[in-house]
């Protein structure tokens, strides 16, 4: 894949019309002002037949997997039109132009917790709480990460499952958490609580939760540096009762560690395609302003300090749009990317967006600074692309492990 094919063009202009539209009157408010984003996102699903299509995809795969559980036969099926993983790249870049926040409250909500039980859930599960996270109807947070721990998240987590009869009770802190302060429905990763086995080799537990359950707090959102538009908080838990038919995959060995790394390796393209937005709209508001700005008698655009920003922005924007083509090319054709691959892409992508976004400060100078003129807020938004999903550090251990495995 080398461009945009016109059924992605078409699909870009009516998401950039509807950004434009709908979300960029509410940046602010979403931003700074405490605005949850769901209602806006839920909107656009809705704009766009996201919920519908994500309701079919549903019902196909709970039919498939009733007519197994009663023990028919399937006949082989061939899908006349296979998933385009271009359709779902355009709305997370062009949501990134503006309002990344956006794309990560959607992404955990839609992609990490309802993904998680639909990939991992028994039937039951599926049935009782997948569609509406599929939806965004419901709002849905995956929470791993705990005070003490961040790259180090199996190492550190000091969260515990105790089984007790009928289910287990669930103890535990865990903070940085997207969607914590609204969640609906939440994913507890956790260690059992194994009398006799050393902590660093129990058991990865997952539990579903549902908001109100007793000894359960979700805290006030925090403030952050950016991606205000995502709601991230705490989760408290005191000896919440979780019964057995919550813990994810109805095995204490169906989501664990495993389960889990398989989680954090889907973000890595989508935190590319991340950049990508945040990289195209920082080069075309410099492009802008280098062309109506004018000092020492001519447009800043005529400096040749100048030229060389705009130059290496461009030469970012093109290797993150191929890297991403290239996720979409072999997504398309079945073929997942190697860890060192996927890890390559995230590292180069993020650390790019940050190093457009500072640049693009400086190309506007004073007025950089301010909210108004938008550039800040990218740099802000961009940060954050070097810290979840794995920090730079983490990728460059997973590329070399990666590469030194191999003969």
């Amino acid at each position: 894949m080398i461009e945009w094919n016109e059924t992605h063009r078409a699909v870009q202009s009516m998401v950039r019309d509807f950004v434009e539209k709908e979300i960029v009157p509410l940046i602010d408010d979403l931003e700074y002002n405490g605005l949850p984003p769901y209602d806006v996102l839920r909107k656009m699903i809705k704009t766009f037949g996201m919920d519908e299509m994500a309701k079919a995809r549903f019902d196909k795969q709970i039919a498939k997997e009733e007519a197994l559980a009663r023990g028919a036969e399937l006949p082989e099926s061939k899908d006349s039109e296979p998933s385009d993983p271009g359709l779902t790249m355009i709305p997370t870049i062009e949501l990134s132009r503006h309002a990344q926040g956006l794309v990560t409250a959607m992404g955990v909500s839609m992609g990490l917790t309802g993904g998680a039980i639909m990939s991992k859930g028994t039937l039951e599960q599926k049935k009782r709480w997948a569609l509406p996270l599929l939806t965004l109807e419901k709002v849905g947070s995956w929470a791993i990460t705990e005070p003490n721990s961040g790259s180090d998240a199996f190492g550190q987590m000091k969260s515990t499952a105790k089984k007790v009869e009928g289910g287990y009770l669930l103890k535990g802190n865990k903070t940085f958490i997207t969607n914590g302060p609204y969640a609906d429905t939440i994913i507890f990763i956790c260690k059992l609580d194994e009398p006799g086995v050393e902590p660093k080799d129990r058991k990865v537990v997952s539990f579903i939760l549902d908001t109100g359950m007793k000894g359960l707090v979700q805290s006030k959102p925090f403030k952050k540096m950016g991606i205000g538009s995502s709601p991230t908080g705490e989760l408290f838990l005191d000896d919440v009762f979780a019964e057995t038919d919550r813990l994810l995959g109805g095995s204490e060995t169906s989501y664990g560690r495993s389960g889990a790394k398989a989680t954090f390796t889907q973000e890595r393209a989508g935190i590319a395609a991340m950049a990508l937005g945040i990289v195209d709209r920082s080069l075309e508001l410099c492009l802008e302003y280098a062309k109506t700005r004018e000092q020492f008698g001519q447009r800043i655009g005529d400096f040749q300090l100048i030229q060389l920003k705009l130059a290496k922005m461009e030469v970012a924007r093109v290797n993150i749009q191929n890297m991403v083509f290239r996720y979409i090319e072999m997504s398309t054709l079945g073929r997942p990317m190697s860890m060192a691959e996927a890890s390559a892409m995230k590292l180069y992508a993020t650390q790019a967006a940050m190093e457009v976004t500072t640049e693009a400060v400086q190309v506007f100078g004073g007025n950089g600074y301010m909210r108004e003129y938008r550039v800040e807020q990218l740099m802000r938004d961009a940060k954050i692309l070097q810290i979840y999903g794995g920090t730079d550090e983490m990728q460059v251990v997973a590329i070399a492990k990666d590469l030194l495995k191999r003969d």
